[in-house]
């Protein structure tokens, strides 16, 4: 590059030292001087300036294939993010739709174990109460016949009673007394029962609505699942 601004110097003095052309601004150079200053300077030029102006005469070309790359691209690209969103909505579907089975299959498990729980409930109730009426048609039984022969026993006895005459008004008196005592042992045994057939009734009770607690939580901690399967859930879990 120092030739040419050498070269370049060298024209500059050359034109300011040359004689002027009279009543005009122009001025006689030597035209052999000038051409060979002027060669020293082309040839002094890097090949990076030629290679510039290459590219600068094929601009045109130069952009407008580097545009059609950019397009290509561009496509490309776009192509490519339509197929990764219709991979990713089809990934999407599938994980919903396992989601919603095993949603299903975690319903009709629940449902499977709440049936088997009722009818378990159900069983030990009908086996309560079928005990409870047996055991309180025993005692019933067993009151009624104790009662029966207590009041034989008491007829017997009056009768004999009624046979001494010193004592007939002893005999009536022992003989009410029985007939007090006999009705109130029978009040006293169907009580009993009576309690008895409660107390049954309500362990009944108290294990059938430890059975509907436990299948309303089970139910509740179900819907909880279902709700979050995309994520994931957790166990089901029958305990009280």
């Amino acid at each position: 590059m120092y030739k040419v601004f050498e070269a370049l110097d060298e024209l500059v003095t050359i034109l300011e030292e040359a004689r002027g052309v009279p009543m005009t601004s122009s001025c006689v150079v030597p035209r052999g001087d000038i051409l060979e200053l002027l060669d020293e300077v082309r040839d002094a030029l890097p090949g990076e300036v030629d290679d510039a102006q290459d590219v600068l005469d094929r601009k045109d070309e130069i952009v407008g294939k580097a545009e059609h790359e950019a397009e290509q691209t561009i496509s490309k690209a776009n192509l490519e993010a339509e197929k990764t969103i219709a991979d990713a909505r089809a990934e999407a579907e599938r994980l919903e739709a396992e989601a919603a089975a095993h949603a299903d299959r975690l319903v009709a498990d629940a449902e499977e174990q709440a049936d088997r729980t009722v009818a378990a409930g159900q069983a030990k109730f009908d086996e309560l109460v079928s005990r409870s009426r047996d055991e309180a048609e025993r005692m019933i039984q067993a009151g009624r016949e104790s009662y029966e022969r207590q009041i034989e026993d008491g007829r017997l006895e009056q009768g004999r009673l009624v046979s001494q005459t010193e004592v007939v008004q002893a005999a009536h008196a022992e003989s009410a007394r029985i007939l007090d005592a006999t009705a109130d042992e029978a009040a006293r045994q169907r009580g009993e029962c009576d309690e008895y057939v409660d107390s049954k009734l309500a362990e009944f009770g108290d294990l059938l609505t430890h059975t509907l607690r436990t299948v309303d939580k089970g139910r509740a901690h179900l819907r909880g699942a279902a709700l979050g399967a995309s994520g994931g859930g957790a166990p089901f879990d029958y305990q009280s």
